[in-house]
């Protein structure tokens, strides 16, 4: 998938090297614990010794979902355009944390349902107008997940290649908690019914109504998928083009934050296509949405934080954001025990 952006395998002694220098540091060894390993971790990806979290950029995604129309979510389809509306006008959750990390939005119409004037921080795709009823045939055809993929993984690189550092990840779609749940079902083998949870709102009598559809949904389709069948089965055009993003940005050594449970379903999709991404990938946190450990847990990624979040649109990632500025600081400022004057720990 994707393979025309080739991802460079760490540099194992530049990594080793950034790890003796943390452990000189004015600290007892080990005393910063994940954010030493994250410094060390963002060098590795950005194949230098003094990596930066500034710039960086949250590339939102949205779209719609065919699979609506069977009743899976708590909220009508053109709530998905209304919001790609307040994004545009800065009133989002994802605006107000943006703007407070100093944090440049693309908003990216990946195919929403609805018609937007033109904006300047609106990048329209231009591949479809939302997915198919997932229920009753494949959301998208393989020449719309791929157009989707290289879509993005050309957008994330070029956004690399102009400086950002890092990366963020976020979607907005109605009904897309019904697309993860799938994909991440036809991938992992994770069931049905440990997955599909309340999304944006569902009562328990709504999550058992979505649990069977999903259920029907992917007896349609039925065993393990590779990533690309998985993606045209159940859709998510925004889905497909976090993942070409993930990919896309990896591929130019940049740090990828991965936000919460939808976000995570493309970095499935992308991390099974293409493991050596995984250096590059940072999952930012662990959603309330039922199933998101067990997606992370298959994975076997460890989120830096759990604050009971579940609104997606990068809002995980953007309150995760100063955790990476604050690793690079430790290693690019920090001084050692010999540039202090600080006696080490005696032997």
């Amino acid at each position: 998938m994707l393979q025309s952006y080739p991802i460079a395998p760490i540099d194992q002694a530049l990594t080793d090297a950034v790890a003796a220098e943390i452990d000189r540091k004015t600290k007892p060894p080990g005393s910063l614990g994940r954010i030493e390993a994250l410094a060390i971790q963002m060098a590795g990806a950005q194949n230098t010794s003094a990596p930066a979290a500034d710039p960086a950029r949250l590339l939102l995604f949205a779209a719609d979902h065919g699979l609506v129309a069977e009743g899976v979510s708590a909220w009508p389809a053109e709530v998905t355009t209304q919001m790609v509306a307040n994004f545009l006008a800065g009133g989002a959750a994802a605006n107000v944390f943006a703007r407070a990390n100093g944090v440049d939005i693309d908003i990216i119409d990946a195919g929403i349902l609805g018609d937007l004037p033109d904006g300047e921080n609106l990048i329209r795709a231009d591949i479809a107008k939302g997915t198919r009823n997932a229920l009753r045939e494949d959301a998208m055809s393989k020449t719309e997940v791929l157009a989707a993929l290289e879509f993005a993984a050309s957008h994330a690189a070029k956004v690399a290649e102009a400086g950002v550092k890092v990366i963020a990840l976020g979607e907005m779609g109605i009904g897309n908690t019904s697309s993860a749940a799938l994909l991440a079902h036809a991938i992992a083998d994770i069931p049905l019914a440990d997955l599909a949870g309340p999304g944006a709102g569902l009562d328990t009598a709504g999550v058992k109504h979505k649990t069977r559809v999903l259920e029907q949904a992917a007896a349609r389709r039925p065993g393990k998928l590779a990533p690309l069948d998985a993606l045209a089965a159940f859709g998510g055009l925004e889905i497909a083009m976090m993942a070409g993003a993930l990919i896309g940005a990896a591929s130019r050594n940049a740090v990828v934050l991965v936000d919460g449970y939808i976000a995570t379903a493309a970095a499935m999709c992308a991390l099974t296509a293409r493991p050596e991404a995984g250096p590059y990938t940072v999952f930012a946190h662990r959603s309330q949405e039922p199933g998101h450990r067990l997606m992370l847990d298959a994975l076997d990624a460890d989120p830096l934080l759990d604050l009971r979040m579940r609104l997606g649109e990068g809002t995980g990632a953007l309150i995760a954001l100063p955790l990476l500025k604050g690793a690079c600081a430790m290693l690019n400022e920090m001084a050692t025990f010999e540039s202090a004057g600080v006696s080490e720990k005696a032997d």
